[in-house]
C-alpha cells in the first residue's frame, strides 16, 4: 500500500510517502516539506500566532493535496512540541480539522522516543542487543533503551536544538559565556538522565537519529545522504569538540553554507552540538551510530504492525497450520 506519513515539527510540516505493507521494507517514494519555524511563532502568553496558525493551515492543505496527487491510501499526521505545547493547541488543531480535513494527532515526548526506538529496533534487528538510542529534534531531546521492540526507559527532556537556541542565546554566533554556561546548564540537567540509563546496564549499540545528529556527523566526515542509506555513519566526541571549536565561532549565514546544514536549521546547530555533547558526556559515550530511520519511520511500521491485511495473514496461517495439526 501507498502511505503518507505528515510530520508537523517545530521547525518544517515534512510529507513522506512510502510504498510498503507488513513485513516489508518501506520504500520512499516522495518528500516534501515547508519551512514554518511554529516553535518561533509561539507568542509571550504561550500561543500558537494567528499567522503561524494560517501558516500550519496551508502547509497542511498543501500537503494533503500532494498526498492525494501521488495516491496515497492513508495518510498519517501528527504534530510534536511546537503544537503539544502551544496553550491554544486545542483550537488550532480543531481549526486544521475542520479547514483541510486533516486531523493531527499530537504525540507525547514519551510517544516520540518509543515510536523512534521501534524504527531504530528494526533497522537494526535484535542481533543489535540492548540499544540506547537519542534523537535532539527542535523542541525536544528523546531517549530510549532496552532489548526489545518496547524500551524499557524512554524519556524525553525539553533540551531540543531549537529551544536551547532560543531560551540560552542571545548572540549569533553565540558568546564565550554563553556557550560555557550553556553547557554547564545542560550538565546539570542530564544528571538525573544518566542516572536512569545507568540503572539499565551497558547499551550493545548507541545510536543517534534524526536531522541534527545527521548535519553533526556529516560536518565531521560522515558519507554524504548520496552515498545512500546502508553506509554506516558515526560520530565520536572527539570529532565533536572539534566541530564544535569551529562551529561555535560562525554565525548561522555561514553555517548555512556548509554541507549537510540546511538554512532552515543552521541557527540552531551549535545549540544541538552542546546538547549532542553533554549527552554523549553525561552517558560516557566516546562513539555514536547514525539511524537512517526515525520518528516518521517508526509512525508508518507501527501503522503496519496494526494493519488489517496483516491480522488476516496472521489468522490464515493459523488456520492452514492448526488443519495441518488436525490432520
Amino acid at each position: 500500500m501507498r502511505l503518507g506519513v505528515l510530520d508537523v515539527g517545530s521547525n518544517t510540516v515534512h510529507l513522506l510517502v512510502v510504498d510498503a505493507h507488513r513485513g516489508a521494507h518501506p520504500t520512499p517514494m516522495h518528500s516534501e516539506k515547508s519551512v514554518l519555524r511554529l516553535a518561533e511563532r509561539i507568542t509571550r502568553t504561550g500561543d500558537l500566532s494567528r499567522t503561524g496558525a494560517d501558516e500550519l493551515v496551508t502547509a497542511v492543505e498543501s500537503a494533503k493535496a500532494a498526498a492525494v496527487r501521488l495516491g496515497c491510501e492513508e495518510v498519517m499526521a501528527f504534530a510534536t512540541s511546537a503544537v503539544r505545547e502551544a496553550k491554544n493547541s486545542a483550537k488550532v488543531l480543531a481549526r486544521v480539522a475542520d479547514e483541510t480535513g486533516v486531523e493531527l494527532r499530537v504525540l507525547s515526548g514519551i510517544d516520540e522516543a518509543r515510536l523512534t526506538f521501534l524504527a531504530v529496533r528494526r533497522w537494526y534487528g535484535w542481533s543489535a542487543g540492548q540499544l540506547l538510542v537519542l534523537d535532539i529534534g527542535g523542541g525536544s531531546l528523546e531517549i530510549a533503551m532496552g532489548r526489545d521492540e518496547e524500551p524499557v526507559l524512554a524519556e524525553s527532556l525539553p533540551l531540543g536544538a531549537g529551544r536551547t537556541t532560543r531560551t540560552r542565546f542571545r548572540h549569533d554566533p553565540p558568546t564565550r559565556s554563553e556557550l560555557v554556561a550553556t553547557s554547564a546548564w545542560l550538565d546539570d540537567q542530564l544528571t538525573e538522565l544518566a542516572r536512569k540509563v545507568t540503572k539499565w546496564g551497558e547499551p550493545d549499540r548507541v545510536v543517534a537519529t534524526s536531522k541534527t545528529f545527521r548535519s553533526l556527523a556529516r560536518l565531521t566526515g560522515a558519507a554524504p545522504s548520496a552515498a545512500g542509506p546502508r553506509v554506516r555513519r558515526t560520530l565520536s566526541d572527539t570529532a565533536l569538540r572539534q566541530l564544535l571549536a569551529f562551529i561555535s565561532r560562525m554565525p548561522s549565514a555561514d553555517l548555512a553554507q556548509l554541507e549537510g546544514v540546511s538554512s532552515s536549521r543552521s541557527h540552531q546547530l551549535v545549540a544541538g552540538a552542546l546538547v549532542a555533547q553533554a549527552t554523549m558526556r553525561a552517558l560516557g559515550l566516546p562513539e555514536l551510530e547514525i539511524c537512517p530511520w526515525a520518528l516518521r519511520e517508526g509512525v508508518i511500521l507501527r501503522r503496519l504492525d496494526h494493519s488489517t491485511g496483516a491480522d488476516e495473514t496472521g489468522a490464515a496461517l493459523a488456520a492452514r497450520f492448526g488443519a495441518q495439526e488436525d490432520r
